[in-house]
């Protein structure tokens, strides 16, 4: 039956398969999240497969990706014409493993290792972020010596009141990091969950974004919560939802935010993917 749902979806993208992105978009991509569970019944394989037909040419994956070394994730990619500028890693690796990634992150060739995830128990707190900041600030001073750039991906937690109106703790943590050594990823869905605006937050650190995760939200979903959980339901392909995806776009591109990275976080992904394709491909910013 999954095979059976893979085969539809591509015969439905056949037309977006031979589509070139709009010249509008520098970069455009996709996170390989985005893709898990058919990634955990079909293989990686399966899923760089499906990128590559729905003709998205960039995959944003994980500095280390289970069953594959480095050099198997670079031919895999090479050999379906696909490049991975940026990939993901976990807070605990960098912190207690630091050099074995920034190794690993040089071997595939990345320009970006972003960090999606600060550990905390409860609400986010200033003293985790805190902790996070020198974590950042001591990894990206290592990653830049390897001629990469590191980052952090908010996740909605962050926008707790920090005592400033119209501040959080979002705030606090982008100020403290070194704007030499540590840039951010913007999550579009989360940061709308988290409470803030992303227009907003974009124009307010200009040169700090490297990029976007385009994920839109439901209309009519609760957003100002700080626990980075929400139904599933309340992902929505991107055009569908909440987000004014033309003033998001042009800001980001005007702030110097320059990879839109599609991460799809619905029930339906291989449905949803394409029909998010179609819409950006579609839209004049």
């Amino acid at each position: 039956m999954k095979l059976l749902r893979i085969l539809t979806a591509l015969a439905s993208s056949a037309l977006l398969s031979t589509a070139v992105h709009a010249a509008t978009y520098d970069h455009l991509g996709i996170q390989t999240w985005s893709l898990k569970d058919n990634t955990k019944e079909n293989g990686f394989l399966s899923s760089l497969d499906l990128i590559a037909h729905w003709g998205i040419p960039e995959v944003e994956g994980s500095v280390m990706t289970p069953g594959f070394t480095s050099e198997q994730v670079l031919t895999a990619l090479r050999e379906r014409g696909l490049t991975m500028p940026s990939a993901h890693d976990g807070y605990e690796a960098i912190d207690k493993d630091l050099d074995a990634q920034v190794k690993a992150a040089k071997e595939l060739g990345l320009k970006y290792v972003i960090c999606p995830w600060i550990p905390h128990e409860g609400e986010f707190n200033r003293e985790t972020m805190e902790k996070a900041v020198a974590v950042f600030n001591r990894a990206g001073a290592a990653f830049r010596a390897a001629g990469i750039k590191f980052g952090y991906h908010p996740h909605g937690y962050e926008f707790v009141p920090n005592g400033t109106p119209g501040e959080t703790l979002c705030d606090d943590l982008i100020r403290a990091c070194n704007k030499d050594d540590v840039c951010f990823e913007m999550d579009v869905f989360w940061t709308i969950n988290g409470g803030a605006d992303p227009v907003t937050l974009l124009n307010r650190y200009p040169g700090r974004w490297m990029g976007l995760h385009v994920k839109d939200m439901r209309k009519g979903a609760k957003t100002g919560d700080h626990t980075a959980h929400q139904p599933v339901e309340d992902n929505v392909a991107v055009g569908s939802g909440m987000v004014d995806w033309k003033a998001v776009l042009s800001t980001a591109k005007k702030v110097g935010a320059d990879y839109f990275i599609i991460e799809d976080e619905t029930s339906d992904p291989l449905t949803n993917i394409p029909l998010s394709l179609d819409y950006l491909r579609k839209l004049e910013f």
